[in-house]
C-alpha cells in the first residue's frame, strides 16, 4: 500500500512536459542535462545567484563544460544570465550591501576572485595570487575579502613539526629552488660529481622540475596524477577594493571551512595539530584567531572524533559543528552540535538521528538549523530546534535536496527527482508554499517519457531489511518478458534512490533500449544508520552479494515481466568490485560490466588513494590472518570460475582504484580464454561517469549498452532504436 501510494503521489506531481512525452531518453540526451547548485539568497531576500552547468561544443569532439552565474528575482521573473563565453565561474557570495558579487574564475593556471557589480560594468580581478584563490568570503562590514590558496610545501619557511620523512635526511638540507630568486640560484653549486652537498643540491635542482618526482608522503596519489608535494591550505584577507592580499595563517597545517563571526572581529575555522604529520591523520578540530590572524588557537577538540565545519549564530552567541560518532572512523556517523561562542558546553543535537548530516545552516533568527541528510533513498531537508529534539521533514517525499540556501521564511533550493531531473525551487516556511524558479531542462525534457521506479523492500533471513526498486522498460507490454539489467552502486557506502541524480540520465536510456532495471541499496549502504553502514565490516562480498540478489530474485516474483533467463549487471568502483565478484560466484548473468573496480584488495592497498578502505573494513595484510580474508573477498582469487562475458572499463589517470587491477582481471581471464573485453579511457580519472569528458561520457553508455545488445534477445525493437533519430 505504501509503494502504491508514493508512487500515486509522483503521479500527480508529474509537470506536463513529462506526461505528455513518447520519445525515449537516448544517449546524446546528456549533452543536454542542465544543472544549477551553489545557491546564495541576496542580503534582503529578493533575489539569489547560482551557478548553472552546462555541456558545449565548439565542433565535433570539442566537448567541454561551462558554469555560469545566473540570477533570479524571488518575486517573479525569468533567471537571468550574468557571466558568459567558455568559462568557469563558481563559488558566488553578495557583498553584504547586495551590491555586488565576489566569485571564482579560473584564468590562466591558477583561480582568483572576481567582482561584479550589479549596477552596471564588467566583471574584474579581484586577486593576483600565485598559487590561486578560493572559497571568498565578505566580511560583515564588507570591507574586506577572506580567501582560501594552496601553499605548496616549499614555499613554507622552517621545519614541520613532524620528523623528516626522508630517511636520513634534515629539513632544509638542500636548497629550495622553487622558493628562490634567479640570482639566488646562480649563487648555488650543483653537481653530480662534487661533495655531498653539491650532489644533493644537483639532485634537489632536477626534483624540482619534477625530473624524476621524489616521493617521501603516504598519500602520494591523488585523483589524476601523483601529488608527492603537499600543499597547505591557508587564509588571506585582501581589501574588497583591491590592493595586495595578506596572508593570515601559516605553517604546516591547512585551515579550511572559514567563517566571520558576525561582527567581523573572530574568524573561526577546521584544521589540525601541526605536530602531526597530516596524511596519517584523520583528526580534526575547530581553531579561532582574531580578524589579523592573530591569537590563533585550537578552539574545540575531542579525544577520539574530529570536530569541524563550525559556523556562528547571526547574534554570534552560539556556533554550530560537525563531530563524527561511533566507535570508529567506519562506523561513525556525521553528527550536528552547538557550543556555546566561547566554546562551552558543546552538546550534539542528532545523537538519535542516526544518519550523516550536511551542509548545516541557521536561520536567520538562530533558533532552528536546517541540514540534509542521506535517508531511505532520498535526500530530504530537515529541521531541527537549537535546543534539540526530533529533526522535521522539511521537503522530502521521494525528492533530493541537491543544495540551498535560506533567508527570513525563504528557502531556495535545487532539487532531483525521477520526474524532472534538476531544477531550483523556493519555499516559503511557514506556509509550505513552493514556486518553481527555473526550467533547466524543460526544452528537451517535454517531448520525452520518463519511467518512475516502484519501491520494495525485503527482509532477509538474517533481520536485516534492504530497500530495492524496479523500473520497467519502456512501451511495456502486458504478458511479454524482457531482460533486465541489475545495477550496483559504489562506495560501498554510497545510496541510491529515486532522488538521487548521478545514475538518472542512464536508467531512463537504458529503459528505453527495453532493459527493465533493478537497484537496491544492500548492507554497507549509507542512508540506513551505523550499524546497517557496517554490515558489510570483513565482508564485502557474500553477504552484500546476497542482498542484491535477493532483490533481483525478489524483484522477478513481483514483475511478471522480468526475463529470468536475460538478466545483465553493470556497476563501477565498489561496484565494479562487486560485478566481478557475482559473475565469480554466480553464473546467471548472460553478460556484465565492471567499471572502475578493485578486484585484488591486497594490490588495492597499495595503487589506490582510497587504500584506507581496506584497513577500515578488513584490516592491514600483515596482521594475522588478514591476508587470508582479503584473498577470500577478492574477486581476482576466484577469477577461473569467471565464465559470463565480461566488458571490463577503467580510465588511465583514475587513481582512486588503480588501473592495474583491472590490467590483471583482464589479462588473466585472456590466458584462460573467457570472452572479455577491455575498455581505457584516456585523460579521465574516476569521476568519468559523472563529470568526464561528455565525448567519453556518451562513449561510456553506449559502450555498456552495446555489450548486452550482444547477448539480449528483445520482444520487439527498443524505443530507442525505433525513435532514436528522432530526438
Amino acid at each position: 500500500m505504501k509503494t502504491f501510494l508514493k508512487i500515486l503521489l509522483l503521479l500527480f506531481a508529474v509537470p506536463a512536459f513529462a506526461q505528455n512525452g513518447t520519445k525515449p531518453i537516448v544517449t546524446t540526451d546528456v549533452l543536454k542535462l542542465t544543472t544549477a547548485d551553489q545557491i546564495q539568497i541576496s542580503p534582503d531576500g529578493s533575489k539569489a545567484v547560482m551557478v548553472v552547468t552546462k555541456k558545449a561544443v565548439k565542433k565535433e569532439s570539442d566537448y567541454y563544460y561551462t558554469r555560469h552565474l545566473y540570477m533570479v528575482n524571488l518575486n517573479g521573473g525569468d533567471p537571468i544570465q550574468l557571466t558568459f563565453g567558455e568559462r568557469s565561474d563558481g563559488q558566488p557570495v553578495w557583498s553584504p550591501d547586495g551590491k555586488q558579487l565576489a566569485f571564482v574564475r579560473r584564468d590562466g593556471d591558477a583561480s582568483q576572485i572576481w567582482i561584479l557589480p550589479l549596477s552596471g560594468g564588467e566583471a574584474y580581478p579581484l586577486t593576483k595570487v600565485k598559487t590561486g584563490a578560493s572559497q571568498p568570503m565578505w566580511s560583515p562590514d564588507g570591507k574586506k575579502i577572506l580567501f582560501s590558496s594552496s601553499i605548496p610545501f616549499h614555499d613554507i619557511s622552517g621545519s614541520p613539526g613532524w620528523e623528516n620523512e626522508r630517511p636520513g635526511r634534515g629539513y632544509n638540507d638542500e636548497p629550495n629552488w622553487l622558493g628562490m630568486k634567479e640570482e639566488e640560484k646562480k649563487s648555488i653549486k650543483a653537481s653530480p660529481d662534487g661533495s655531498i652537498e653539491e650532489i644533493r643540491a644537483w639532485m634537489a635542482k632536477n626534483a624540482s622540475e619534477k625530473n624524476p618526482r621524489v616521493i617521501t608522503r603516504l598519500q602520494f596519489q591523488g585523483e589524476n596524477d601523483l601529488q608527492p608535494e603537499r600543499r597547505f591550505s591557508h587564509l588571506f584577507v585582501v581589501s574588497a577594493t583591491g590592493g595586495e592580499a595578506t596572508q593570515i595563517t601559516n605553517g604546516f597545517q591547512s585551515f579550511r571551512q572559514a567563517s566571520w563571526s558576525p561582527d567581523g572581529s573572530k574568524i573561526i575555522c577546521t584544521s589540525e595539530l601541526p605536530t602531526v604529520e597530516p596524511d596519517g591523520n584523520r583528526k580534526s578540530s575547530i581553531w579561532q584567531m582574531n580578524a589579523d590572524g592573530k591569537e590563533l588557537k585550537e578552539f574545540l577538540s575531542f579525544k577520539e572524533y574530529p570536530a569541524l565545519g563550525a559556523v556562528y549564530s547571526p547574534d554570534g552567541k552560539s556556533i554550530l559543528f560537525l563531530s563524527r560518532s561511533g566507535e570508529d572512523f567506519l562506523r561513525g556517523q556525521l553528527e550536528l552540535g552547538v557550543m556555546n561562542a566561547n566554546g562551552t558546553n558543546p552538546k550534539v543535537l542528532t545523537e538519535s538521528f542516526d544518519r550523516d548530516v550536511s551542509s548545516p545552516i541557521w536561520s536567520q533568527d538562530g533558533k532552528t538549523i536546517y541540514f540534509t541528510a542521506s535517508v531511505d533513498g532520498d535526500v530530504p531537508l530537515y529541521s531541527i530546534s537549537v535546543k534539540g529534539g526530533k529533526p522535521v521533514v522539511v521537503i522530502g517525499n521521494d525528492k533530493g535536496v541537491m543544495d540551498y540556501d535560506l533567508k527570513g521564511d525563504r528557502i531556495v533550493y535545487g532539487q532531483t527527482e525521477i520526474i524532472n531531473p534538476w531544477d531550483v525551487y523556493q519555499m516559503t516556511i511557514k506556509d509550505k508554499k513552493t514556486t518553481q524558479l527555473t526550467k533547466l531542462n524543460e526544452s528537451w525534457l517535454k517531448d520525452k517519457k520518463v519511467i518512475l521506479p516502484k519501491e520494495y523492500w525485503i527482509t532477509r533471513p538474517d533481520g536485516v531489511k534492504v530497500q530495492y526498486w524496479v523500473m520497467e522498460p519502456m512501451n511495456k507490454k502486458d504478458g511479454t518478458k524482457y531482460p533486465t539489467i541489475l545495477s550496483i552502486h559504489g562506495g560501498p557506502t554510497a545510496m541510491w534512490g529515486p532522488s538521487g541524480f548521478s545514475m538518472w540520465h542512464e536508467f531512463q536510456m537504458q529503459v528505453g533500449w527495453g532493459y527493465g532495471i533493478v537497484f537496491c541499496n544492500p548492507r554497507g549502504s549509507g542512508g540506513y544508520g551505523e550499524d546497517f553502514k557496517r554490515g558489510n565490516y570483513q565482508d564485502w562480498g557474500v553477504s552484500p552479494a546476497n542482498d542484491i540478489l535477493a532483490t533481483l530474485d525478489e524483484a522477478a516474483k513481483n514483475n511478471s515481466w522480468i526475463d529470468k533467463d536475460q538478466y545483465f549487471v553493470t556497476g563501477g568502483s565498489y561496484a565494479g568490485y562487486m560485478v566481478a565478484w557475482l559473475v565469480s560466484q554466480d553464473q546467471r548473468f548472460k553478460a556484465a560490466n565492471a567499471q572502475r573496480g578493485v578486484y585484488d584488495l591486497t594490490t588495492f592497498m597499495g595503487e589506490g588513494n582510497a587504500w584506507r578502505l581496506v584497513p577500515d573494513y578488513f584490516g592491514y595484510p600483515w596482521e594475522k590472518g588478514i591476508q587470508k580474508l582479503l584473498d577470500e573477498n577478492s574477486p581476482y582469487a576466484y577469477v577461473d570460475k569467471i565464465n559470463t562475458p565480461l566488458l571490463i572499463m577503467h580510465s588511465d589517470k583514475d587513481l582512486r582504484t588503480g588501473v592495474i587491477q583491472s590490467e590483471m582481471l583482464y589479462k588473466s581471464l585472456k590466458i584462460l580464454g573467457k570472452p572479455v573485453e577491455y575498455i581505457r579511457y584516456p585523460d579521465e580519472g574516476h569521476e568519468l561517469s559523472r563529470s568526464g569528458n561528455p565525448l567519453r561520457m556518451m562513449d561510456r553508455l553506449i559502450r555498456i549498452v552495446e555489450f548486452f545488445e550482444r547477448y539480449a534477445k528483445h520482444p520487439e525493437t527498443p524505443p530507442a532504436v525505433l525513435n532514436g533519430a528522432g530526438n
